[in-house]
């Protein structure tokens, strides 16, 4: 896959607030993500592993890294997305999330995918 080729896989990146699953009197902030993964190559492509830097608003930051997503390894085709939800608990009420998933093409070359930096935050708490 040439570099023109890995730039055409996009991340897009939706948030969410779950306060059912929270506590903010035991700084228990809980967050759910949604990704979806855009290829517009020419060729497919199968996510391998994921590495994530998780940074809350004090500064602390954690690496998590591992096979696939969601116990799954994807393989998304020319044109086509795949989606998945996840989640993340924080001690503070905001806090950010980026990284990047490895995959390989069919042609066997391996690559990297930035996932940019997207915020969880309690909602109206920025305003």
């Amino acid at each position: 896959m040439t570099n023109s080729e890995q730039s055409a896989l996009s991340v897009n990146v939706k948030t969410q607030y779950l306060p059912e699953q929270s506590n903010q009197a035991d700084n228990q902030f809980v967050f759910s993500y949604t990704i979806t993964i855009t290829n517009n190559s020419e060729v497919s492509a199968k996510l391998l592993r994921r590495r994530w830097v998780i940074t809350d608003s004090n500064g602390d930051e954690s690496i998590v890294e591992g096979e696939g997503v969601i116990g799954q390894q994807p393989v998304i085709k020319p044109g086509n997305k795949y989606t998945y939800t996840s989640g993340s608990v924080f001690n503070t009420p905001v806090g950010t999330m980026h990284g990047h998933y490895q995959m390989i093409d069919n042609n066997q070359n391996t690559f990297w995918v930035d996932i940019p930096v997207f915020r969880l935050a309690l909602p109206n708490i920025l305003n």
